[in-house]
């Protein structure tokens, strides 16, 4: 099966039946291609007979591991997966399972306290995810009567919630073909084979761990390692043990591995390439990966209404520039200025996009998608430009730009300054209300060890770096710096922890 055939997540299992599809390295077991898409049917024909058909919304509440996968793809081809974070309170599940119109919920047989009490309360069944020592997930208490119709290219396969960070999150439906279309370009864009061996370190109820990681993986042919969850301290035996070839990951996590690795471990030697998505990484701190680690670097752009991927550096022979996010992988880029004109090369604006792996709109939010669409192209709401090379730069959120006294300021530009600071281990920079100014500009900053440097020092070195009116003129020294679930900074969750902290 060639990748252009693939278009729906069940089209994905298609490898050759004894080929390894799975390792969870926890467990020490190993699932075939042909094992894991018989547990995939299995299941989605269990849901089928309890009553989920094609656009019911099957919540799922699961840790990494197979459980978790083989849920959200018996999902997909049943009716539509709904994953959720485990850890989230109870009042975020009674929110996402209100909202997501669950109408079951699969989570363990044991915990998950807080997801079935939201569940009781609202009237959602049940249903428990097994799996025995052998690697047999199977849901307890329910039987197989009927089998799933194999879905379309157009049905609805995820559903997914933006972060949130404007407002209360909004439903984001990706289609089969959506994600079968990003999972091709992803594979493409890493020459990914049966050869490579991907470690998922990103949760399962993200799109980067979904379709970076996992879904791409699999359409080519590859081994998925299937961590329980993300350790530093096990990450170099895992890549020694089982020949990993490439991983994908956000910053914070790249940044720990980064601190236990003094030297480039002899445990690396299979690496390929490593990825990371998600939130920026310093140019410093990329070639100081790739002079460790001895293997390319490449940042990608990706959000979950692309269903993941838009841009990313290539690899080798090809060129990579820090500090960019690289080129278009199988989607169209441009930029716009705030009337909706396409803006020309180093121009900033508003990065917009069009493929087919970009979603059709919001559910129930035609508000939203009168704002985010404008003659067919999507945007983004991030702040960035186009060089002559067609490398996309992002200089920062829409709504996070500071403007002081009608100059605007991208924070990231700040951050970028900070870190080059020998002192500084993380800084974010964000806007306070000043009042003749409108906004004053402040940086919240963690030290690699305390006393190593003064707010009054890191004032100074802004200076001698940045333009005066760009200078952060009050500087926070913390302990952290909050970040979403997925190693994502919401400036304004800095901004409101900060004042808190200081109040």
């Amino acid at each position: 099966m060639t990748l252009k055939s693939v278009e729906t997540l069940l089209d994905v299992l298609h490898f050759a039946d004894s080929h390894t599809a799975v390792v969870l390295p926890d467990l020490q077991i190993r699932l075939t291609y042909d094992s894991l898409r018989q547990q995939v049917l299995s299941m989605a024909d269990v849901l089928a007979s309890a009553g989920i058909a094609r656009g019911d919304r099957v919540a799922i509440a699961l840790p990494n591991g197979l459980p978790a996968l083989v849920s959200l793809l018996a999902a997909s081809i049943a009716g539509t997966a709904a994953p959720l974070n485990p850890a989230y309170p109870y009042e975020e599940f009674l929110f996402f399972l209100r909202d997501t119109d669950a109408r079951v919920l699969l989570c363990p047989p044991a915990e998950a306290e807080y997801a079935r009490s939201a569940a009781a309360d609202l009237g959602i069944p049940v249903l428990a995810v097994a799996m025995n020592p052998q690697g047999e997930v199977r849901l307890e208490g329910a039987r197989k009567g009927v089998s799933a119709a194999p879905p379309t290219p157009d049905d609805i396969a995820l559903v997914l919630h933006t972060s949130g960070s404007t407002g209360r999150p909004k439903r984001v439906p990706l289609r089969h073909f959506n994600l079968a279309v990003s999972a091709a370009n992803i594979a493409n864009t890493y020459t990914l084979s049966e050869e490579d061996v991907a470690l998922c370190i990103m949760p399962l109820y993200h799109i980067h761990g979904i379709m970076a990681s996992a879904v791409s993986t699999l359409l080519s042919g590859g081994t998925v390692i299937l961590p329980a969850k993300f350790n530093p301290l096990s990450f170099w035996r895992w890549v020694r043990d089982h020949r990993v070839t490439w991983f994908s990951g956000v910053p914070t996590m790249h940044k720990l591995i980064l601190a236990r690795t003094r030297e480039k471990p002899s445990d690396s030697r299979s690496l390929r390439f490593i990825r990371s998505c998600s939130a920026p990484f310093s140019a410093e701190t990329i070639q100081k990966m790739e002079d460790i680690f001895g293997v390319p670097f490449v940042e990608a752009y990706g959000m979950t209404e692309a269903s993941h991927q838009m841009t990313s550096n290539p690899l080798p022979p090809r060129h990579r520039k820090p500090g960019s996010v690289g080129v278009g992988t199988g989607i169209r880029i441009s930029v716009m200025d705030a009337q909706g004109n396409h803006l020309g090369t180093d121009q900033r604006g508003e990065v917009v996009i069009q493929g087919p792996n970009v979603f059709r709109g919001y559910e129930n939010h035609p508000e939203a998608n009168a704002r985010c669409f404008v003659n067919g192209w999507f945007r983004t709401g991030d702040q960035g430009y186009l060089d002559r090379d067609c490398y996309l730069h992002l200089t920062g959120r829409i709504k996070d730009i500071i403007i002081r006294g009608g100059e605007n300021i991208a924070p990231h530009e700040v951050d970028e300054v900070l870190l080059k600071h020998p002192a500084v281990a993380n800084a974010v920079t964000f806007g306070f209300l000043h009042p003749t100014l409108g906004e004053e500009v402040a940086a919240a900053v963690v030290l690699h060890q305390a006393g190593g440097a003064s707010e009054s020092s890191l004032r100074n070195f802004c200076r001698e770096h940045l333009a005066e009116y760009k200078c952060p003129k009050k500087i926070y020294l913390v302990e952290s710096i909050p970040t979403t679930g997925t190693g994502k900074i919401r400036r304004r969750a800095v901004a409101a922890a900060v004042a808190d902290e200081q109040g």
